[in-house]
């Protein structure tokens, strides 16, 4: 399956994070504590297309099942995901999901094979479908990312508009690396110049209060 592009609807009236304002996304620190690749490497993946070579394996989806594909098929938006079985496989990732504490709708590990160039993965930039069926009176929803292999070579490219190279800025992918985009407006793909597949665990969460204070708390600071 491929996943859907997004409709055009970056103007509207739910409430965003104003960390997001100027370039769509924030990078943040490095998460500290220990990664387990059983926990990854164990867990049932679904083929599923979404900027490259890409599988998905589902920890929480709209109804508990395991599939990848959006909420809206079941009259949903975005949020109050259901976990699946894998959520059993990964309690680290879990964890790292519930901590943030704020709403979240699918959360999935992405594995992604190596990019044949960066023309390839320019190519395969896209936009998400992260707001469908979300009330205006409720906020944005964005993904976080926590990257779970140490991918020190590869970078997410970023851009407002799939043709405008201007734009573009890169994203790290060392292991532990944590950010934030709002994927319905920039567009994107990673990058991957390894030789063995890249994962990374991506969540979708609104754009309230909890959010905006787990990313206060995750901000790099200055050295002094």
């Amino acid at each position: 399956m491929m996943e859907q592009a997004a409709p055009n609807s970056n103007k509207t009236n739910h409430r965003r994070l104003s960390d997001l304002d100027e370039t769509g996304f924030i990078q943040l620190r490095d998460y500290e504590g220990e990664l387990n690749p059983a926990e990854w490497e164990s867990m049932e993946y679904v083929d599923w297309k979404s900027g490259g070579d890409t599988n998905f394996a589902p920890i929480a989806s709209a109804l508990g099942d395991m599939e990848c594909a959006g909420f809206w098929d079941h009259g949903k938006s975005d949020k109050d995901g259901i976990w699946t079985q894998n959520a059993e496989i990964c309690p680290t990732l879990v964890q790292w999901t519930e901590a943030i504490g704020g709403r979240y709708g699918r959360v999935r590990v992405i594995k992604l094979e190596p990019s044949k160039s960066y023309e390839y993965a320019v190519s395969c930039m896209h936009q998400d479908d992260n707001n469908r069926l979300n009330p205006e009176e409720e906020p944005w929803v964005v993904r976080a990312w926590l990257n779970l292999t140490d991918d020190t070579e590869s970078f997410m490219i970023v851009r407002e508009g799939k043709e405008d190279a201007a734009s573009e800025k890169h994203i790290p992918l060392r292991k532990g690396a944590q950010f934030v985009v709002d994927t319905q407006r920039l567009w994107h793909a990673v990058y991957h110049k390894g030789d063995q597949p890249r994962y990374a665990l991506i969540v979708s969460f609104e754009s309230g209060d909890d959010l905006q204070k787990w990313i206060d708390s995750q901000k790099v600071t200055a050295s002094v």
